[in-house]
């Protein structure tokens, strides 16, 4: 074969990756989120792990479009495990997917596209994603004066979630064309992954930088803002003793310490480890789609100078 692989290829290349990105966050250790170290908050990490499996289908499914994706998904998430594990996961993740389905522009122009899909998204779609946030039952959603999810959509995508975004990071990444991933936690994943070479603690240290920088609003849904901050600045502290310590191991305890107290005062910063799930998502996609890049510039080559067929080197 050559060139770029078709689309059913690439829906198998994004479901792998996709759930890779789950399992790789579920590896690290979080303080206060569910982990391989600890379950917490009511679910296991077992959840976390169907949830991923069962909802990777209908989240790369060909011909659905973004609400619907998401609507499908969440109704997968929730026929297996009985709760809301990752609605957050999927709303940053399925616009993403439609990006890299879509290749009208260069394979490497991810967020790009990105920008495409967020504007693209029409009434019907908003209505599957409405059904999908009120199916999904998110703690702490409450009620809103304006665009709130129990009504039918009365705007577009971009205004619904610019109204929403000053409380919650997911509604802030559509609003911003996910500005918060690409800008600022996609360089930290990774300088991590430079500074440490273990995939695991260039995660932990990603989820602690976002959620130092970002209070968590999960957090502030449930507890209010001043735990929020409180939370962040808790977070601070931690991302400062694990650059300093000799080896990120050598943090461990304290680490655990922490996830411990969290879990004690029931402080989940869910949406923190959303965005992190995101970030890896958006690198493992940007990876893949620069392998295929490589490949089709490879065969373009050799395509146009058969004499040259060979070996790259």
């Amino acid at each position: 074969m050559t060139g770029l692989p078709s689309q059913h290829n690439v829906r198998g290349q994004i479901s792998t990756v996709y759930r890779h990105a789950c399992l790789s966050e579920l590896d690290a250790l979080k303080p206060g989120n569910v982990h391989r170290f600890s379950d917490g908050h009511g679910m296991t990490l077992e959840d976390f792990i169907t949830s991923a499996n069962v909802s990777a289908e209908p989240l790369t499914t060909l011909e659905l479009g973004l609400g619907e994706r998401i609507y499908k998904a969440v109704e997968a998430t929730r026929e297996a495990v009985g709760c809301n594990t990752n609605l957050g996961i999927l709303m940053l993740c399925a616009p993403l997917i439609q990006a890299a389905y879509d290749r009208s522009q260069h394979p490497g122009a991810l967020r790009d596209k990105l920008g495409k899909v967020l504007l693209d998204v029409d009434a019907k779609q908003m209505e599957w994603l409405f059904r999908a946030i009120r199916l999904a039952a998110p703690a702490g959603l409450g009620q809103s004066d304006k665009h709130d999810v129990i009504r039918k959509p009365s705007a577009g995508l971009i205004e619904v979630m610019s109204h929403a975004a000053d409380r919650d990071q997911i509604a802030r990444q559509y609003a911003t064309g996910f500005a918060d991933l690409f800008d600022f936690a996609l360089p930290r994943l990774r300088s991590y992954e430079t500074r440490w070479q273990s995939k695991e603690w260039a995660v932990t240290g990603l989820f602690l930088s976002l959620l130092a920088h970002f209070p968590d609003t999960h957090i502030q849904r449930k507890q209010g803002l001043y735990k929020a901050v409180a939370t962040s600045l808790h977070a601070a502290d931690l991302v400062e003793g694990l650059f300093q310590a000799e080896m990120p191991e050598h943090y461990q305890l304290r680490l655990l310490q922490a996830d411990s107290e969290f879990k004690r005062e029931g402080v989940n910063p869910g949406t923190s480890a959303d965005l992190t799930v995101a970030t890896l998502f958006i690198s493992y996609l940007e990876s893949m789609h620069s392998a295929f890049e490589q490949n089709a510039g490879f065969t373009r080559v050799r395509d146009s100078r058969p004499e040259e067929v060979g070996i790259r080197s």
